[in-house]
């Protein structure tokens, strides 16, 4: 072989001759792979070191007893070694050494993530009042890197006050989340989300169903717009409160129900069977419990009935002929036709009509009159002789 072609051979091995290594991540409980590669190897062997640099593996031949290490590749190009059941205590540096002269070695650092553990809220006062002010916070423990908490009130994101304290190599992270309790809070879910990038399928969560005790308050619901003697009518008391006040109070102006035969209470409702004037007056409902007491007041005024009934749809069990006079045209001076008619409407409208064209002719009769007596007064004396 030509001197300077053997040379470039060698070059070219020495410079093939490095390990290869990739960092690697895992989280905690999980498997870690390690694998050393190297392009041109001359039958120099392979070898893995932990960080405290006790060997685990010199080519195929293993050197630390530890169960959770095991050989998964080994040849002149590879050695690929795995660690199960990996714990914090094993993050650090691994070093792959090729024993050349001189040795050459690569570093790859294996990170170890610290798995959040699930999260608990404390601080939740059972059952709270209306008006308190209380403070929710959400804690979890052992991650690494710090957790990121996230407060939901229902699905609806809301934000909180969050607190990082380290513990060795985890974290424990808190979240605080300040409430003024109203009555719209009672039966709204407050949930505590840990976002981590260890918990790569469901994030961990912890909620609350708040429950809040309130006062209540009452409103009527009538059936009836327009109430009418001899009507259906239903009065409603709706009150919400926190425990439900139960059962509900019915009053009229103050005193009893009179009468219990028409007017029938069952549970929040008040029922008139067939109304009529002596039911005018003001209705009251009230409704309470151990935090307080509201009420309503309803003011029933019965109209009358309809004078007027409606045409009936029932026909006539014998057909009415019909008046050959009808066919032959009808006048307004023929009685058969208009008795049937509105009298008012075609009397008083006939009589008016009748009034004010016989005023307009005497008016015109007593003008022509007074033009004529005028007319011969002038004509007289324009012929008498002057003196």
């Amino acid at each position: 072989m030509h001197p300077h072609l053997l040379l470039c051979v060698v070059i070219a091995g020495i410079s093939g001759q490095y390990p290869l290594v990739q960092n690697v991540t895992v989280t905690e409980g999980g498997t870690a792979n390690l694998t050393c590669r190297v392009e041109y190897n001359d039958n120099t062997s392979l070898q893995w070191s932990n960080p405290a640099q006790q060997t685990l593996f010199f080519g195929d031949k293993k050197a630390l007893r530890d169960n959770r290490i095991e050989l998964v590749r080994a040849s002149w190009s590879e050695l690929t070694i795995s660690i199960s059941d990996v714990t914090l205590s094993d993050e650090g540096m691994y070093t792959c050494s090729l024993f050349t002269m001189p040795v050459r070695t690569a570093k790859a650092y294996l990170t170890v993530l610290g798995v959040p553990e699930k999260p608990e809220i404390d601080g939740l006062t059972k059952p709270a009042m209306e008006g308190d002010h209380i403070t929710l916070t959400c804690i979890t423990q052992g991650s690494k890197p710090a957790a990121d908490l996230r407060w939901f009130r229902n699905e609806k994101e809301v934000k909180g006050a969050k607190e990082v304290n380290a513990s060795g190599k985890t974290f424990t992270v808190r979240s605080s989340l300040q409430l003024h309790v109203d009555r719209n809070d009672d039966g709204v879910a407050y949930t505590c989300r840990v976002d981590h990038v260890a918990l790569t399928q469901t994030p961990q969560q912890a909620t609350e169903v708040l429950e809040v005790h309130y006062a209540p308050r009452v409103e009527i619901i009538h059936s009836l717009a327009v109430p009418q003697e001899g009507q259906y009518l239903k009065l409603e008391c709706v009150s919400k409160g926190n425990p439900s006040p139960d059962p509900v109070m019915w009053t009229k102006d103050g005193g009893e129900l009179p009468d219990l035969d028409r007017m029938i209470v069952e549970g929040r409702e008040l029922t008139f069977t067939s109304l009529n004037k002596t039911d005018n007056g003001t209705y009251r409902c009230e409704a309470s419990n151990h935090l307080g007491t509201s009420s309503a007041e309803y003011v029933l005024y019965v109209y009358d009935a309809p004078t007027t009934l409606p045409p009936s749809t029932t026909p006539p069990l014998h057909p009415i002929p019909p008046d050959p006079t009808a066919l032959l045209g009808t006048h307004a001076s023929d009685r058969r036709v208009t008795g049937n008619r509105d009298p008012n409407a075609l009397g008083q409208h006939g009589t008016d009509h009748a009034l004010i064209g016989g005023v307009v002719a005497v008016v015109v009769f007593v003008t022509l009159c007074l033009i004529i007596v005028l007319g011969r007064y002038l004509a007289r004396h324009k012929d008498l002789p002057k003196y």
